[in-house]
């Protein structure tokens, strides 16, 4: 089950949850928490197991039927246990999109796929760092 975080965003294991989804950068970490105080569009929910929090993902939802992957992680030690594929697919009945989109790099792409996204190519957008868009098209019962 998913819970809101965003009104966690200053505890340190959401700022370190932040910290694995961007460049682990102290700027950077601030920079997105800045933006998750500052908009009323983005939202935060963690996934807690065992009463701890292993995951979180940044959503915001485009004109009411496409779900927006802002950020995605899960702790370092918990990988692999299925969490982050459990917070792509709790988000479907929370929020009742048509798709989800993500936009990744090549170190991300293999996650979204093995879950059911399509993957595209977005080709170079920084220099030296391919990028992709990730969709998963909503089955109407799910």
């Amino acid at each position: 089950m998913l819970i809101d975080i965003k009104p966690r965003l200053r505890e340190a294991v959401v700022a370190d949850l932040i910290g694995q989804a961007v460049f682990p950068d102290p700027e950077a970490i601030a920079r997105a928490i800045t933006l998750y105080e500052s908009s009323s569009d983005l939202e935060l929910y963690g996934l807690e197991f065992e009463g701890e929090l292993v995951g979180a993902v940044g959503i915001a939802m485009r004109d009411g039927e496409e779900l927006v992957v802002k950020h995605i992680a899960v702790l370092p030690d918990q990988r692999g246990k299925g969490f982050g594929r459990d917070l792509m697919v709790a988000l479907i009945p929370l929020k009742n999109p048509r798709r989800l989109v993500a936009e990744t790099d090549e170190e991300s792409v293999d996650f979204y796929r093995s879950i059911g996204f399509t993957i595209e190519s977005l080709g170079e957008k920084y220099p030296g760092v391919e990028r992709f868009q990730c969709t998963y098209e909503v089955d109407e019962e799910e």
